[in-house]
């Protein structure tokens, strides 16, 4: 246990390393949720006019939306250094070290957090200059984020099991596309929860991406309801442990598949 943390900071530097060594995926990886924002932002921007939202900006109700969807597309690729390095050998390293296999899926996750909290504060900034007021002010902004890194954590844990299942980057896009679009357009991500049909609202009560959305935009109203906001915390805390733990156990079954 006590090799844990360094062992997790070490994997966490060689990833992020990694990923600034790309200088093209970081450039699409920060431009990409401002591309929402502003398309979404102006496609929609008449939306509020629809009975069921609450506020006459749809600037102000997309932002936390788009976060949690950047998170979807974001985590739902972590898989992809997992099959990068069962496909350069160093998984197989890895696994006949001492390494603690609860340390490699951690860095994964921490290496979304960093790259979500990132994402986020530009979704942030871009919002603020398009004239968005956000009245639950940094707060509101830090509870945003940490709804959007546990949604990440439990979406890259999902993406690294299924990365050791299926062992190859056509499958794990597949399925990760399969997953993330149904899962958006099943919240109030883009629309209003009572907007949407009878059907989409009853499967969004169940959905963690609405969860993470709705406590979100809660905690930036001006009036938070804290309870329902620490509700769905919690219940994203929950999601991303029990996946993490699930996820973990996949090395297992690459072991014993080798």
């Amino acid at each position: 246990m006590t090799t844990l943390a360094p062992q997790t900071g070490y994997l966490t530097g060689r990833m992020l390393r990694a990923t600034a060594r790309q200088p093209a995926y970081v450039l699409i990886m920060l431009i990409q949720p401002m591309i929402w924002l502003l398309l979404f932002g102006q496609l929609f921007k008449r939306v509020v006019e629809l009975p069921g939202f609450a506020t006459g900006s749809y600037i102000d109700f997309l932002t936390p939306g788009v976060v949690i969807m950047t998170v979807l597309f974001t985590s739902g690729w972590a898989g992809m250094s997992f099959i990068d390095d069962m496909e350069r050998g160093v998984m197989d390293r890895l696994l006949s070290s001492p390494v603690s296999r609860g340390a490699m899926m951690a860095a994964s996750v921490v290496n979304q957090a960093v790259t979500i909290i990132v994402q986020g504060l530009i979704v942030v900034v871009i919002a603020l200059l398009l004239g968005a007021s956000l009245p639950g002010g940094v707060l509101g902004v830090l509870v945003m984020l940490l709804a959007a890194v546990l949604l990440a954590a439990a979406f890259a844990s999902l993406s690294n099991g299924m990365a050791l299942l299926v062992r190859t980057g056509e499958s794990l896009i597949g399925f990760s596309t399969m997953l993330t679009l149904p899962l958006s357009f099943l919240s109030s991500a883009m629309i209003a929860r009572d907007a949407a049909p009878e059907w989409i609202r009853s499967v969004s009560a169940y959905n963690p991406v609405d969860w993470a959305v709705v406590a979100s935009r809660e905690a930036l109203s001006a009036d938070p309801s804290w309870s329902d906001v620490f509700a769905r915390l919690g219940g994203l805390l929950a999601v991303a442990l029990v996946m993490g733990w699930v996820a973990t156990r996949a090395f297992r079954t690459y072991q014993r598949s080798l």
